[in-house]
């Protein structure tokens, strides 16, 4: 087969993965969109979704295996595909910490919050920019803005610190406060998670583009 049908195939599966990244950011979005305005309809929506975005998985998957198979890619094409192919294991991971939010959002569904939420929302709208820079950087296979990307991490373990340390606190004043505060505590940490996947997404990248490998999560 010709470079042109390889590149034409190629250009097909970076389309997918943008689609597949669009559909996980619009779950990571609307997961914490419905915890702060208590929306179990957009939460349930989130979780009923999840099946969409196991099928993009498996179909970028078979994608990525049907150009290894016939093309036998070598050298930068190669690192490219197999890159994708775990790059969507760590989508799938981050669309299902949005359920696990949206699970919490139906969970508490009927009481009124012991705070305003603003610092998890704060994560969710980093989370959400670094799912889309990230696999912006892929398809430009751009290793500098996945270095950027990358260092958007910190902000979100800072953000995640200081909402442990308040929520500590309002447990320690108020023990009836304790059910909800570690349900919010769990929701931090996915969003902190989150962060951490998509430094992976922005390591694979840079060994991508460049043949290097490197730990951000250091």
């Amino acid at each position: 087969m010709t470079r042109n049908y390889f590149d034409k195939e190629l250009q097909e599966l970076h389309l997918l993965m943008l689609k597949m990244c669009t559909v996980v950011e619009e779950a990571l979005n609307n997961s914490v969109h419905a915890l702060k305005s208590q929306d179990t309809s957009m939460a349930k929506s989130v979780i009923e979704g999840d099946d969409v975005i196991d099928d993009m998985e498996y179909q970028i998957e078979e994608k990525c295996l049907k150009l290894i198979a016939l093309q036998a890619p070598m050298a930068k094409d190669l690192r490219f595909i197999a890159t994708a192919m775990k790059i969507i294991t760590d989508l799938e991971r981050i669309a299902d910490h949005a359920v696990d939010i949206s699970k919490i959002t139906v969970r508490l569904a009927d009481e009124k919050y012991i705070k305003e939420l603003i610092d998890i929302p704060r994560m969710g709208e980093v989370a959400t920019m670094m799912v889309r820079e990230s696999i912006d950087a892929y398809v430009k296979q751009d290793a500098e803005k996945a270095m950027e990307v990358s260092k958007m991490d910190d902000e979100m373990d800072a953000l995640h610190k200081q909402i442990f340390s308040e929520l500590l606190l309002l447990m320690m004043e108020d023990p009836k406060k304790i059910h909800q505060s570690t349900n919010f505590l769990f929701v931090s940490k996915s969003l902190e998670r989150i962060g951490d996947y998509v430094t992976n997404i922005c390591e694979k990248i840079i060994y991508a583009v460049t043949s290097e490998h490197m730990n951000l999560n250091d």
